[in-house]
């Protein structure tokens, strides 16, 4: 008797991400394993389509469904499969990628379309922020304010968004936050941002919580204290290089719930999307609530020098950005001295 295949549905934001779509439908019609697997493909038409797409295919028992796209699809697909028996897949294509690179899926549609034919499943586990699901990290203060600043400059890529981190800083107030700890003592912190990472990075290799993983049943959170802007650049590496826990600006620590209190309501993020929420956060990790196709073999998709070299080029970025930052504040300065100059000559 003839094994019953199992059947994949490819949802498609056609405006999300910088590949072009067309190429990775022809690659799923030329090489997806259809001795096992039947298929359709759907594209989005509007925001949270995804979602009920993928709240659909859940309830009628599919193998899986793939986002292709962005952290938001991925985001909106995985929230209608929790603590269901349908899979996620990603063929990422997005700006930052963050929960394909912490699963260590290729930024190759071909190799991520390998990982789906190997058709290897694990569970995950997810957060909320104030019931909203995210995957990767959720924040508030100066990540969240960025997240924002990204989402209104119109452009994507991880260019836009060291822009956007850059000019904000220069300007960006610490807050104060009243911290609630897995229902303990009540700590007060004035902080430039707090982190919540179920998985380690915002995406593009930036490790905001370089220890955290997707299935221990704990949020890893990060809390950035006030610094100047001579400590960008170390802050910076130690972002791209898995170390950003161990700079002096930084508290890390584990738990199960946070809350958090901050004096006016105002935005956050989750998995990169700006919200406006409360002066009250609630945020809660969720233990094995998610299923995912993952590569069965980490290392036949991202190689060691393929992944240095993206931490080359992330670091590279960002001190051009910085320095050239530095370079217009100062032309600013020497244009109002000498305007000031020329007051003083003509009294």
């Amino acid at each position: 008797m003839e094994k019953e295949k199992k059947h994949i549905t490819f949802v498609v934001n056609p405006i999300s991400g910088t590949q072009e779509k067309e190429q990775i439908i022809a690659l799923i019609n030329e090489q997806l394993d259809i001795d096992q697997y039947t298929f359709q493909i759907q594209y989005t038409q509007y925001a949270g389509h995804a979602e009920e797409i993928a709240a659909q295919c859940a309830k009628e028992g599919h193998f899986a469904v793939v986002a292709i796209g962005g952290d938001g699809t991925v985001n909106e697909v995985a929230r209608a499969l929790t603590h269901t028996s349908t899979a996620l897949g990603i063929i990422p294509c997005g700006s930052g990628n963050g929960l394909a690179r912490h699963m260590q899926i290729s930024m190759q549609p071909q190799k991520a379309l390998e990982v789906i034919n190997e058709g290897h499943v694990e569970s995950i586990d997810y957060g909320t922020i104030n019931r909203r699901k995210f995957f990767c990290t959720c924040g508030v203060g100066f990540d969240a304010f960025v997240s924002l600043k990204f989402a209104e400059a119109g452009k994507r890529g991880l260019n836009t968004y060291i822009e956007q981190s850059l000019n904000a800083s220069l300007n960006y107030k610490p807050e104060t936050y009243k911290v609630t700890v897995d229902g303990n003592e009540t700590e007060m912190y004035q902080a430039f941002l707090i982190a919540c990472g179920n998985a380690a990075q915002y995406g593009n290799n930036a490790y905001i919580a370089p220890k955290a993983t997707l299935n221990d049943g704990l949020l890893d959170v990060t809390i950035l204290n006030p610094f100047t802007p001579l400590d960008v650049p170390s802050l910076a590496l130690q972002l791209f290089t898995k170390t950003i826990d161990q700079n002096s600006h930084i508290k890390t620590f584990r738990c199960k719930t946070i809350n958090i209190r901050r004096e006016k309501p105002g935005v956050v993020h989750y998995d990169g999307d700006p919200v406006n929420m409360g002066a009250n956060l609630k945020v809660k990790i969720h233990h094995a609530g998610l299923q995912v196709i993952v590569p069965a073999d980490d290392s036949k998709n991202n190689s060691v020098l393929d992944l240095a070299q993206e931490v080359i080029n992330g670091i590279r970025q960002i001190n051009d950005h910085f320095f050239e930052g530095i370079r217009q504040r100062n032309n600013e300065l020497i244009d109002i001295g000498k305007k000031h100059l020329q007051k003083l000559t003509k009294i």
